[in-house]
């Protein structure tokens, strides 16, 4: 492994310190490594305010980018949105409060519970619900079917409620579990399956409950649909919520805000929420296209993105489940740069998470990188902002896909990679 990355280190091309090397000596030098003969690498690294490349290897090939797709997806909301609306409503005269979804997931969410948007949806005294047109599809092209048990494949909807997902935990006081509107089966002691599991075509959950552990909540998406999330909340407001698909003639929307955008972003880059991710990306379409549909929030903020984007994307989702995602290294810096345009350094720093700060196999931690990673079986990537000692700040987008070799060394690699790139940054 140590020469392995010495030969890819020696072969990149750093202009920053006056040295220069052609595609074809790094490609010589990499194909000498067998760790990475059956790999696909390619790396890209610019000065934050220069489009042009400082180094770079294969940086306009097209990669699987995993979660790194969810810096797409901040990008296009912090241009669509200066605060994220947590509900659409108005109110009648006689106190009805009227509300259509706009993709916003944090109502009642088992991590993130939006309790200002709950508040004001119990202040109201009758409840009439539009759903929308047409409902987004539940997933994403190109997911994986049998990811249908596990939190980070929650299905999307239009209006998220609980997160989309059963929630249990075990208690001093016995089990807890919401929302309390499913059938539960407690299987017999013995029986060897998850604690928590869902039958794959309907909300019933299989229960085995001597497998659970005391306070760690376990998650399994549910089957959504406008008859589940109604029956929901109906449940939690404890009390019925009207249906009508028309709008009353002469309505006026309004927007309510609980300033959650900490919130949201931090779930979508530190803790890669796939299901935050897609409502994003949801609640853009609605913003810009009145539909709840991905691919026309993807279409609108393309279109936009035209003039400085280095290569076309093969965008499909906000989370970056779907293999069919591709981009290149410099698509990514890219839009590293413009996310630096777009926000001031010093959120850029509170929302990034630092996930080669505290690696056990590193001699020295590596605080001067803020990064996303991304990451689907054999494909791992790095993308975010390198400091250098002056303060000088660098955005880079390392991808290794299809490897053999285990996470974690593809991890120490880049780890050892990035920092051998700081030591010759000015």
């Amino acid at each position: 492994m140590k020469k392995l990355l010495f030969l890819v280190l020696t072969a990149v091309s750093f202009h920053a310190v006056g040295q220069s090397w052609g595609a074809k000596k790094i490609a010589r030098s990499i194909k000498k490594t067998a760790a990475f003969q059956q790999a696909h690498i390619a790396f890209a690294l610019a000065d934050v305010h220069d489009s042009k490349l400082l180094a770079h290897y294969q940086a306009d090939h097209y990669m699987t980018p995993a979660s790194n797709t969810k810096l797409l997806t901040f990008l296009a909301a912090l241009q669509t949105f200066d605060r994220l609306p947590a509900l659409q409503y108005f109110k009648s005269e006689a106190g009805n409060l009227h509300f259509t979804p706009n993709g916003y997931p944090l109502l009642l969410h088992p991590k993130y519970a939006d309790t200002l948007l709950l508040s004001f949806l119990k202040d109201a005294q009758q409840w009439t619900y539009h759903p929308p047109k047409v409902d987004p599809n539940r997933w994403g092209d190109g997911w994986a079917w049998d990811d249908f048990p596990y939190y980070f494949a929650a299905e999307k909807s239009a209006f998220p409620i609980y997160g989309n997902v059963l929630t249990l935990e075990k208690t001093p006081s016995g089990l807890r579990y919401a929302p309390d509107i499913f059938t539960l089966r407690f299987l017999a002691e013995g029986d060897e399956i998850p604690p928590l599991q869902r039958e794959a075509d309907s909300n019933v959950f299989k229960i085995n409950a001597p497998a659970l552990e005391m306070g760690k909540a376990r998650y399994a998406p549910f089957q959504t649909s406008s008859a589940v999330f109604l029956q929901a909340l109906s449940h939690a407001l404890d009390q019925p919520i009207t249906t009508l698909q028309e709008i009353p003639e002469g309505a006026v929307w309004e927007k309510l805000y609980t300033q959650q955008e900490s919130t949201l972003y931090k779930a979508l880059l530190q803790d890669s929420d796939n299901a935050i991710a897609e409502s994003l990306l949801l609640m853009i379409a609605h913003e810009t296209s009145d539909s709840l549909q991905t691919q026309h929030a993807i279409s609108r903020v393309t279109q936009k993105w035209e003039s400085w984007l280095p290569d076309p994307l093969s965008w499909v989702d906000g989370s970056g489940v779907s293999r069919y995602n591709m981009f290149t290294p410099r698509t990514l810096v890219a839009v590293l740069q413009q996310l630096y345009k777009q926000a001031d350094w010093k959120t850029l720093q509170d929302y990034f998470p630092q996930p080669l700060n505290s690696q056990p196999f590193l001699k020295n931690k590596l605080p001067y990188v803020y990064a996303k990673t991304g990451t689907l079986r054999h494909n791992h990537n790095l993308s975010g902002y390198l400091v250098s000692k002056k303060g000088n700040i660098y955005v880079f987008s390392l991808m290794v896909n299809h490897h053999m070799a285990s996470t974690t060394e593809v991890k120490q690699g880049m780890a050892l990679f990035l920092e051998e790139i700081y030591k010759k940054l000015r």
